[in-house]
């Protein structure tokens, strides 16, 4: 079954500019959330999501109301949910392997739906900018291509990608929304800012910078944040990219060295010192070959939770 707009089946044949001419409610509903300031959004009840990480939860959760991810550039970020169970997905995709991570999000929400029961799947795409490259472009398709092969039908609600999120200024291009949070309870997804990160940040980008797959971090039915275990080889020639000046980070470790966040170079430098700490992490972080787990404490806080009280 089909991606569907307006219960129509998307003919992806056409190129994405006639599809939003065709559709002009999403170009509204796009122009509706690039006009909303980026929401800073606290800790506290906060799941954030890195790339090639995500999560899936429901209106059910105690711990976890908000699921969020910024940081996008060429990248999009991908909410999926079922309306009559409320099981919500929110997914960082670069690319990298588009088909098989729609299939895994796929399962993933459907696990916690009946999908006989009332209710639809609905999906949210947001990111990406008019980039030189066209990688945005290029994930834009292959997302849209990945959707429409499902066996059950996806109604696309949200398309707020590449052309519909780009601005340009001094003749250089950048995207509009960075990033976005979607609130689990109510369904409102919303451009968002996360001072923190964590946990484990550096760990976790460190497990992209070497070459993870899409990767679930989170069991909804413990209510509790899976990090690792994460193996990789040393990384080649950290030395080298460590003493390298932050233009020459930007040109060689970005897909977009122009458009990213001013935090991007000290982000980099920090999860490739940490590679260089942590050349063998079968022994300095994981030698029991079981993964960090945490939880939210009373304040809403991430907690380590040790493995024996599991």
């Amino acid at each position: 079954m089909p991606l569907l707009i307006n219960g129509e089946r998307i003919d992806l044949a056409r190129p994405t500019g006639d599809m939003i001419r065709a559709y002009p409610h999403l170009e509204e509903k796009a122009k509706l959330l690039r006009s909303q300031p980026a929401q800073i959004v606290e800790p506290k009840g906060l799941l954030y999501v890195q790339q090639r990480e995500f999560a899936v939860t429901t209106p059910k959760d105690g711990s976890v109301s908000i699921l969020g991810s910024d940081d996008a550039t060429t990248c999009h970020i991908v909410v999926l949910r079922h309306t009559g169970s409320g099981a919500t997905c929110l997914t960082h995709c670069d690319g990298s392997d588009t088909e098989a991570e729609v299939s895994l999000i796929m399962s993933s929400v459907k696990s916690f739906s009946n999908t006989t029961a009332y209710g639809r799947l609905e999906v949210h795409l947001v990111g990406g900018f008019n980039d030189d490259r066209q990688l945005s472009q290029k994930l834009t398709n292959q997302l849209l291509r990945a959707f429409d092969l499902q066996p059950d039908d996806v109604h696309l609600v949200t398309f707020c990608v590449t052309e519909l999120n780009d601005r340009e200024e001094k003749d250089i291009h950048f995207p509009i929304i960075y990033g976005i949070a979607v609130n689990v309870k109510t369904a409102e997804i919303f451009p968002a800012t996360f001072p923190e990160k964590g946990p484990d940040e550096d760990l976790r980008s460190a497990h992209v910078l070497t070459g993870a797959t899409l990767t679930n971090i989170y069991d909804a039915k413990m209510e509790q944040l899976h990090i690792g275990p994460y193996f990789w080889r040393p990384f080649p020639h950290v030395d080298f990219w460590l003493e390298q000046d932050d233009k020459q980070i930007l040109q060689n470790l970005s897909t977009s060295p122009l458009a990213e966040p001013p935090h991007f170079v000290s982000h980099i430098r920090s999860t490739l010192t940490f590679l260089k700490e942590h050349p063998f992490p079968s022994r300095s972080l994981f030698p029991d070959r079981k993964p960090r787990i945490y939880k939210k404490n009373e304040e809403g806080l991430w907690e380590q939770v040790c493995s024996d009280k599991i």
